[in-house]
């Protein structure tokens, strides 16, 4: 399958019901599923390199969290949070009705495959953490909040790039192409020029942590990781302001002792168009032994 399936799952907050967007790559029947989710500001279209590879061996599900691309936006946007993700994709996985699952998932899609993961009787049957853990690194989440809701429009498609180049020098693009490509999917016509395709709200929630909340929050994510016992795989951009190296060894000594593959050359996050990162992931989905980086 070249290009996937628009589908869609509804889901409940405390104000009410909303539709969260997903795609669909391969065999709809398939009795295995990769579901895969992305970062804070992006879209299930990251994954499409990915998915085009892995596709022939089990079906991709790459839902837009609620808030991003095609799906809808929270009326409180103080839902824009963990537990809120978490119970959308138990709705997901009920939908999608598939025997075994596995979890892909950058930075948030990290944090929300921590959560579900460590939560008595999970689906999930291995768990790939990409440039996330527990511990968050501060410079990092600044540097995120720094730029996530701010009202910003471009005159044309060259702006953007340039304008996400700026953001997100760390997903180590390779070509102007790829700069492109990645930009692209997360717009939105607005007139005759573009702006970012999410709820500007979705970066509230962020902006209101305190140092006490970010610490109690660790303790909670920690505990969750501590109760994975499915295979897990962290993969850590070498350069990555958000994913430290004494906590991904960390990672490595705690609860489902994570295998390590370090990303050489880029930051926050590999992005999957590299074969060698895709191969990272599909080593350790298929034989549980990703290959040494």
């Amino acid at each position: 399958m070249s290009e996937p399936q628009s589908r869609s799952v509804q889901c409940l907050s405390p104000a009410g019901l909303h539709s969260m967007r997903y795609w669909q790559w391969g065999n709809p029947d398939h009795p295995r599923a990769l579901i895969c989710v992305h970062g804070l500001t992006r879209v299930g279209r990251d994954f499409d390199h990915l998915a085009r590879v892995m596709s022939q061996s089990c079906r991709i599900i790459c839902p837009d969290v609620v808030g991003r691309g095609g799906s809808d936006w929270l009326r409180d946007p103080m839902q824009y949070s963990l537990p809120q993700y978490v119970a959308d994709m138990v709705s997901l996985i009920a939908r999608v009705d598939a025997r075994e699952i596995d979890w892909l998932g950058t930075s948030m899609g990290g944090l929300i495959g921590i959560g579900l993961a460590g939560m008595e009787n999970s689906p999930i049957r291995r768990l790939v953490l990409n440039d996330v853990g527990p511990r968050l690194e501060m410079s990092g989440l600044a540097r995120i909040a720094a730029y996530v809701g701010q009202p910003i429009r471009f005159q044309n498609l060259d702006e953007a790039i340039a304008y996400n180049r700026s953001i997100a020098a760390g997903f180590g693009m390779r070509s102007d192409g790829e700069w492109k490509e990645i930009t692209a999917s997360v717009l939105k016509r607005d007139g005759d020029g573009y702006v970012l395709h999410y709820d500007p709200a979705i970066g509230l929630p962020m902006r209101a942590f305190t140092p006490e909340l970010i610490a109690a929050g660790e303790q909670l994510l920690w505990q969750r990781y501590d109760a994975i016992r499915c295979p897990t795989l962290v993969l850590r951009g070498e350069n990555s302001d958000v994913l430290s190296p004494d906590a991904a060894i960390e990672m490595t000594r705690r609860g489902p002792r994570a295998r390590l593959a370090v990303v050489p050359g880029i930051g926050h996050a590999p992005m999957f168009f590299d074969p060698a990162q895709i191969e990272l992931v599909r080593a350790f989905l298929e034989s549980g032994q990703p290959p040494v980086s």
